[in-house]
């Protein structure tokens, strides 16, 4: 899964990326790369922060996305950013 995300509230963005990792657990989720800094080489780019995260399945990243744990860290992170996620593979 590549998330793209723009922070406009950093504080607040401080609280999600707290709240994300042991919602990732349950579904074993875990983290290829976050965060920053991000070097442009070609083309543009326009986001604050690029996450990659890897699942054993599309099931099982999926269930994670609308897990009532994540739904509610998804809340915090509405208020501080917008973001694009993207599922990648079958």
């Amino acid at each position: 899964m590549l998330v793209e995300v723009a922070i406009h509230s950093p504080e607040l963005y401080e609280e999600y990326k707290k709240m994300t990792p042991t919602s990732l657990l349950p579904f074993d989720g875990k983290f290829l790369v976050r965060g920053l800094p991000v070097k442009v080489l070609e083309g543009s780019w326009d986001h604050d922060r690029l996450v990659i995260l890897e699942f054993p399945s599309k099931e099982k990243a999926l269930a994670w996305y609308h897990s009532p744990e994540y739904q509610e860290a998804k809340q915090v992170r509405d208020c501080a950013a917008s973001a694009r996620f993207l599922l990648i593979g079958d």
